[in-house]
């Protein structure tokens, strides 16, 4: 009797540790990490969209890698670009990227490392390798 309630002790304290650790606040790496995807991706996706207005194609680019200290200006010169301010996806993409420089600037200040100051790698994203079947 006496293994079967350890083997059930043991059991719940693997499931509480195992529940709290998913229950964990993000950190503001992961954080800032997510965000930076999510903006990318839905900028892609607005490029790609047929349904939007045609000054879309004169908005800076928006490739995100908050690794490289010039996200920073990238993120100033999107949300400060003048066009498309009738388009509401091109709105909430800025207010995202607003959310995201006043993250990185204040926020995870401390807590980021930047790892390259390379301005024309944020112009042209790298391809992910292509695989040879």
């Amino acid at each position: 009797k006496v293994p079967t309630m350890k083997m059930l002790l043991l059991l719940l304290a693997l499931l509480s540790a195992a529940l709290l650790a998913s229950a964990a606040p993000p950190t503001c790496y992961s954080r800032v990490l997510s965000l930076s995807k999510e903006i990318t991706e839905s900028f892609k996706e607005l490029q790609t969209s047929k349904t939007v207005d045609a000054c879309v194609e004169t908005l800076p680019r928006l490739y995100l890698d908050i690794h490289n200290y010039c996200v920073l200006a990238k993120l100033r010169d999107f949300v400060a670009y003048p066009g498309c301010d009738r388009v509401v996806e091109v709105n909430e993409l800025k207010e995202k990227a607003r959310s995201l420089y006043t993250i990185l600037i204040s926020y995870c200040r401390r807590d980021l490392v930047f790892l390259t100051d390379d301005c024309n790698a944020l112009e042209i994203p790298i391809s992910p390798p292509v695989e040879h079947s």
